[in-house]
């Protein structure tokens, strides 16, 4: 070996992988913080929460919702607290509802009705008239809105909120609830990693008092303004109080008590915080937490996935009687300038509203995930295994074999990862790990590189007097796996039309039908896409997409019939949407059918386009035909009930005739499946 091969072997293999292990093992064991990592394990989580949130709304939490048509129907807000009692007497009494929070600090009391003067009055120049005494005496219950409150407020289940604040001058306004515990019987050492505010601001004593309790509102973002994780307890003074969502779950389970759940006590440290435990008549109900007691927000894919109702609806009797009967209501304001808003992995502007919502809604199915108190060591062991794994075996592999055996780690870990994310609802860190594998694997290129040239060199040496260098490179590739030329295939193809679309255009001005097709199409594709299908074509009202090619796929009956019924659940999110507009609601026929067909660079001299075409492309056509005529929705063929098995129940129709067709064929529809069990049913 020359010394300059020594000196890349010894630099490339052992050095700098050395080096770099050590800066990542300083960064998991939290000695120093490497600039960026914490950027990318940030958007990382983003993804897995972006990949894992469900779409299905929760029907169990309502939103009243202090809306600009609310404000412009009852005026500017502050509301008078009669209107705010009324409207919680409407909630319960007329609606039903079973537990009510508010997202509302009321720490200034109600003088919109000029209580306070005419006792000023009463109490100067009018002291001694005694009809100005009786008829203020009389109209006292009218006119102390804040009383009036009260009495509703006593008569109710009510959880308020209260804002804690550690900025300079910070003071403490309003009363606080009963807390959770005081610090000392919660452990000291535990509450110190808790999040600690000088100040408050609560809702009046008067109304507290009279409340069923409070939780604070703070939902902190990360360095980057974004809100990940949501803390259950806080520190204000020596006591520990809950989260406007724990408080609110401790009322609906009856909790008695609240006891910290503590990890494994290692080299003589405290033992940290892992997760709380609520005392229920039913028995202990845990949370998991990380050390300062959060946990990281469960969001929901759709930002519409908890039902709004505008509160001048609730206020009118504009919503049926019972609409809200065992619900769990939450009160607050997304008109301008009324509320906070948060930047969240799934996006800009979301109302804490709906963060609070989204806790309260894991802490019901019990799906809160946090980061636990072993990350450091996890990270660690992670790293050593990555490097220790990489570095035995890349020098011992070739080049294809070293790539796909870094690959083959990097998705372990993903998918390790990502299961112990949905399974076991614990955020590990990966983005480290990750790191480590595309760095190693850079450095084993490199030094590739490095010995390729030597080799390209030698080739050239032999093979440059016969063949151009350009093909001395090409010697050292593989070829192009694919290619777009024609050939046969067995493929599952897909054509959906949306049902009476001549009626749909007639309703609508061009400019809607045109942004109402974009965002069916728009949708319709995403589902192709995500079910591993090719978008073949727009036919107006129709698409037609289908899988196997060019990318081989033994499961494509499958795949075409899983992307067919998401489509059909996902034109239900998009009808709401469209509803909402005075749109008219879309419906779609769909026919799939599997069979061998042609699939490639089709098309003529003036216009090409990779597409299929074949007997078995026209009766997936026909059967979307036969679907648009009876109103089928979703009809596969018997070619493709054979390929997907018993993946799915599907029931027979029968042999019908297509139109076009001189043989009647056998046609099945996919049987309907129940919706899902909620994992915690109301009482």
């Amino acid at each position: 070996m020359s010394k300059s091969s020594f000196a890349e072997r010894l630099l490339l293999r052992w050095a700098l992988p050395g080096l770099l292990l050590a800066a990542l093992l300083g960064q998991a064991t939290r000695y120093w913080e490497l600039p960026g990592l914490a950027t990318l394990e940030r958007q990382l989580f983003d993804l897995r929460v972006r990949l894992t949130a469900p779409a299905e709304p929760d029907p169990r939490i309502v939103i009243i919702d202090i809306d600009e048509r609310s404000l412009a129907a009852l005026g500017r807000w502050p509301w008078k607290r009669s209107l705010l009692a009324d409207l919680l007497e409407k909630v319960f009494d007329r609606q039903g509802a079973l537990l009510a929070g508010m997202d509302l600090i009321l720490a200034e009391p109600d003088d919109s009705s000029g209580l306070a003067s005419l006792d000023a009055l009463a109490r100067g120049p009018l002291h001694d008239d005694e009809r100005f005494a009786a008829q203020l005496q009389r109209l006292r219950p009218a006119l102390d809105h804040d009383t009036r409150l009260a009495q509703v407020l006593q008569t109710h289940p009510v959880v308020l909120g209260f804002h804690g604040s550690n900025r300079r001058g910070a003071v403490a306004s309003g009363a606080l609830p009963a807390p959770a515990s005081s610090a000392a019987g919660f452990g000291q050492p535990q509450a110190d990693k808790l999040p600690n505010w000088s100040g408050y601001g609560a809702s009046l004593p008067q109304l507290q008092q009279a409340a069923t309790g409070a939780g604070f509102l703070n939902v902190p973002n990360d360095p980057d303004g974004v809100a990940r994780r949501a803390p259950l307890l806080s520190v204000i003074g020596d006591q520990v109080y809950a989260s406007l969502p724990l408080a609110l779950m401790q009322t609906l389970s009856g909790a008695t008590g609240l006891q910290p759940r503590l990890g494994a006590v290692a080299g003589g440290v405290a033992a940290p915080l892992v997760g709380l435990a609520l005392q229920t008549p039913h028995g202990e109900l845990r949370v998991a937490t990380d050390a300062q007691s959060a946990v990281l927000l469960p969001y929901r894919r759709d930002r519409d996935a908890y039902q709004h109702v505008s509160a001048v609806d609730v206020l009118q009797d504009k919503i049926a009687p019972d609409a809200l009967r065992r619900r769990i209501v939450l009160l607050g304001a997304s008109a301008p300038g009324l509320q906070d808003r948060h930047t969240t992995p799934l996006g800009d502007d979301f109302p804490g509203l709906t963060l609070h919502a989204s806790v309260l809604s894991g802490l019901l199915d019990g799906r809160l995930a946090s980061v636990p108190a072993y990350t450091p060591a996890l990270e660690a062991g992670q790293l050593l295994a990555v490097a220790l794994v990489l570095t035995l075996a890349l020098p011992r592999l070739s080049l294809g074999r070293g790539l796909l055996l870094g690959g083959a780690l990097a998705a372990a870990l993903v998918a390790v990862n990502f299961l112990a994310y949905t399974q076991a609802r614990e955020a590990w860190p990966l983005a480290s790990a990750l790191l480590l594998v595309a760095a190693l694997l850079g450095l084993h290129l490199l030094y590739a590189y490095f010995v390729e040239h030597r080799t390209l060199r030698q080739l050239s040496a032999l093979f440059g007097q016969y063949v151009p260098a350009e093909l001395v490179q090409q010697m050292s590739r593989q070829p192009e796996r694919y290619t777009m030329a024609s050939r046969n295939a067995e493929l599952s193809v897909l054509f959906a039309d949306v049902h009476a679309f001549t009626g749909i255009a007639e309703r609508l001005t061009p400019e809607e039908l045109s942004l109402l097709m974009h965002e069916f199409f728009t949708s319709m594709t995403e589902i192709v896409q995500a079910h591993g299908g090719t978008l073949d074509k727009y036919m107006g009202d129709a698409l037609m997409a289908f899988w196997g090619a060019p990318v081989a796929a033994p499961g494509h009956a499958l795949q075409a019939t899983g992307a067919a019924l998401a489509m059909q659940r996902a034109l239900e999110a998009l009808n709401r949407r469209f509803v909402a507009r005075g749109w008219p609601a879309l419906s779609v026929n769909i026919g799939i059918n599997s069979g061998t067909m042609v699939v490639g660079d089709l098309g003529s001299r003036q216009r090409r386009a990779y597409t299929v075409l074949g007997d078995a492309v026209n009766l997936a056509a026909r059967l979307q035909q036969l679907c648009s005529e009876r109103e089928l929705g979703l009809l596969i063929s018997e070619t493709t009930r054979e390929r997907i098995g018993t993946a799915l129940p599907c029931e027979e129709l029968g042999e019908l005739q297509l139109r076009g067709r001189a043989a009647p064929v056998r046609v099945f529809r996919i049987a309907t499946t129940s919706p899902r069990n909620l994992a915690i049913a109301l009482p």
